[in-house]
């Protein structure tokens, strides 16, 4: 396939293919992400760690912590770090939870969830300018209730969440 890029930002590029597939030529237009990196996190009460984040346009929503990628950075390094920057708690261990590809007909992110323990509260936040957050603490059922009745629609969240609970069978 043969790459026009559009646009590159600071997150995200543009990019138009073409090519051909089995004999048939295409045209794909791509967002272009470098990934991100995305804790489910359990504090030393067993609650989980979310951050409530403007979210343009959407206004504040509540998620589990994550962050992009930088470039050439491996995803549990960018968990480690992360978890950090946004509540200020640090990992003794990340193990993987899920990966999956949340836009994969136009987007090329991938996000890395992973589960994060033996955490110790170390700072106080170190966000980014543009970042607006606050933590929030609550318990893992209450999450799942309120991702069935729609509450929290963030994808990382519903997924890392869901796969967590289906391997305890707290659902």
């Amino acid at each position: 396939m043969k790459e026009k890029k559009i646009y590159e930002g600071k997150i995200l590029g543009l990019s138009v293919y073409e090519g051909k597939i089995e004999g048939r030529k295409v045209k794909r237009e791509m967002i272009e992400h470098r990934g991100a990196a995305a804790m489910l996190a359990f504090d030393e009460d067993n609650k989980v760690i979310l951050v409530k984040q403007h979210r343009f346009p959407h206004g504040f929503v509540l998620e589990i912590p994550a962050g992009t990628l930088e470039k050439k950075e491996d995803p549990k390094k960018c968990a480690f770090r992360e978890l950090e920057e946004e509540t200020g708690y640090k990992a003794k261990k990340m193990t993987p939870l899920i990966t999956y590809y949340p836009s994969i007909g136009y987007n090329t992110e991938v996000i890395h969830c992973f589960l994060a323990s033996g955490l110790k509260k170390i700072s106080d936040l170190k966000l980014d300018d543009d970042e607006i957050l606050s933590v929030v603490k609550m318990d893992l059922k209450k999450i799942i209730s309120m991702i069935k009745t729609g509450k929290i629609q963030d994808s990382k969240t519903i997924c890392a969440v869901m796969t967590y609970a289906s391997k305890k069978k707290l659902n």
